[in-house]
C-alpha cells in the first residue's frame, strides 16, 4: 500500500503544495500526511476522498498500483503524457515501445 502514499505525494508536489498545505486543507496534521505518504498509515475512505478532492485527482490515479484494472489507468495516464510531446517525440516513444513489445513477443 506504499504506492497510495507515493502517488499522493507525487500529486501534492505537482500542485506545488507542502505537506502542511495539504494537512490544513484536509483538517489533518502534517505528521499524519507524512505518514500516509511514507506508507506508514492507510487513510480512511473519508480521509482519502478529502485528499483526492484537494489534489483534484481521481481515486484510480492514486490506486492504480493496487487495482486489478490499474494498468488500464496507467496506460491512460501515459497516453496523456505522450500527447503533450511534440509529434517527433511522440513518434520516438512509439518506436521505442513498439521495439520493446516486439522483443518481448
Amino acid at each position: 500500500m506504499n504506492s497510495i502514499g507515493k502517488y499522493i505525494r507525487q500529486y501534492r508536489i505537482e500542485k506545488k503544495m507542502r505537506q502542511e498545505d495539504l494537512a490544513e486543507k484536509t483538517d489533518l496534521s502534517p505528521n499524519y500526511v507524512g505518514m500516509i505518504e511514507r506508507g506508514e498509515k492507510i487513510p480512511s475512505l473519508e480521509t482519502l476522498i478529502a485528499i483526492l478532492n484537494v489534489l483534484e485527482v481521481s481515486a484510480d490515479m492514486v490506486l492504480c498500483d493496487v487495482l486489478t484494472k490499474g494498468y488500464s489507468v496507467k496506460s491512460s495516464i501515459f497516453g496523456d503524457k505522450i500527447s503533450k510531446l511534440s509529434k517527433e517525440d511522440q513518434e520516438m516513444v512509439y518506436d521505442i515501445v513498439d521495439t520493446i513489445i516486439s522483443y518481448k513477443l
